[in-house]
This record gives structure tokens, C-alpha cells and sequence, in this order.
């Protein structure tokens, strides 16, 4: 009788564990959207090609200034998203700043091109005013419903996450052996340039007064 229960035991709990652990529904979306904004936040400047090349060009231009100066870089780009996210909450948006960006993204281009070393003031100031403008058209994309604070610290994550692995994968590249490897990241910063400047060029003829 012993054996038989023991038996019994041994093949019928196995059988009513795994009934017990079968799902009752199987959910296409999280079910739990408490860190849906951070996701949002987080997508967001990758889901926009005028962000994330920028943010490429950016990344090998500080390769370019060495990794003293790269480590400043990588510190204040994301705190400039974030102040600039928290600016877009009480600030209205300047008239200027679709002009300023596609400048500076042709300034970031030509001096990738040219391969310039900056002074660290200039390259921080050209860092802080990109991730000041990224971080405010980010915010902007805040509705009424977004959580302020999971948004704005997805986009400070993925800001710091990207640069970071940008401007190391950089770096590591230009250490390889071979002479060609600066002019390939050189003549990536020429195409950054060039399409700043043709953005730019479209953005001043939409804005000129047409002639009667």
C-alpha cells in the first residue's frame, strides 16, 4: 500500500505543479506600464534621424580630442539633455533653435572633417548647447499623460548609454592599425556637414519672404 501511494506521489504531484504553473493568458504588451514612459523616453532620439546623427558625429569628434577630453563629453552631454528636457516644462521654444541646431550639426561635421583639436571650453560648449536643444524637443514630445520624470530620465539613460559606447567604439577604431581608419571616421563628419548645411540652406528658403 506504501509503494503504491508512494508511487502515486512520485507521478501525480510532478503533473499538478506543472498544471498549477500553466499561464491563464498570455498578454501581448506589458501588463505592468509603470516604466512605459522610461521605454518612451528612451526610444524616442533614436527613433529621429536629425538626433542620433548628430549624436554619431559628435561621439567621433570627441574620439578625435583623446579620452581625457572624451570623458568630459560623455559627463555633459547627458546632463545638457536633461537640463534642456526640464527647460521644455517652463520654457517656450525659442524661434532660434532649428536654425542653431542644423549649425551646429555642421559645425560638428567640418570639425570631424577636419579633424580639429578643440579646447576643451569650445568642445564643452558645443556638447552643452546640443544636448540642451535635444533634450527640449524631446521634452516637447511629452503629452498630458507622459510621466515627466520616467521620460525625461530615458532620454538622460539612452543619452548617456550611446554616447558612451559611440565614443569608445570610436576611439578603439582609431587605435587599430592602419592609416585609413581617421580618414574613414574624417569623411564621415564631411557627409554630417554636408547634410547639416543642406538642411540648413532648406530651413532658411522655407523661412525667406516669398516676393510678389
Amino acid at each position: 500500500m506504501r509503494a503504491r501511494l508512494r508511487r502515486v506521489a512520485a507521478l501525480g504531484l510532478p503533473a499538478v505543479f506543472s498544471i498549477a504553473g500553466m499561464p491563464t493568458a498570455a498578454h501581448a504588451h506589458l501588463v505592468d506600464t509603470r516604466l512605459g514612459d522610461f521605454y518612451g523616453g528612451a526610444l524616442h532620439p533614436l527613433t529621429d534621424l536629425q538626433q542620433i546623427l548628430p549624436w554619431i558625429a559628435l561621439a567621433a569628434l570627441a574620439a578625435f580630442q583623446g579620452p581625457r577630453r572624451a570623458r568630459w563629453v560623455v559627463l555633459v552631454f547627458p546632463l545638457a539633455l536633461l537640463a534642456g528636457g526640464c527647460a521644455s516644462l517652463v520654457l517656450p521654444s525659442p524661434p532660434f533653435a532649428p536654425i542653431l541646431d542644423l549649425s551646429l550639426v555642421a559645425i560638428t561635421g567640418l570639425a570631424l572633417a577636419a579633424a580639429v583639436s578643440l579646447p576643451l571650453p569650445i568642445l564643452l560648449a558645443i556638447v552643452a548647447v546640443m544636448g540642451l536643444l535635444h533634450g527640449y524637443q524631446n521634452g516637447e514630445a511629452m503629452v498630458a499623460s507622459t510621466d515627466q520624470v520616467l521620460f525625461l530620465s530615458g532620454v538622460t539613460a539612452i543619452g548617456y548609454a550611446v554616447l558612451t559606447l559611440l565614443t569608445g567604439a570610436a576611439i578603439a577604431f582609431l587605435r587599430g592599425v592602419g592609416g585609413w581608419r581617421p580618414i574613414a571616421l574624417r569623411a564621415s563628419g564631411s557627409w554630417v556637414a554636408a547634410v547639416g548645411i543642406m538642411v540648413l540652406g532648406l530651413q532658411f528658403f522655407a523661412t525667406a519672404p516669398v516676393a510678389n
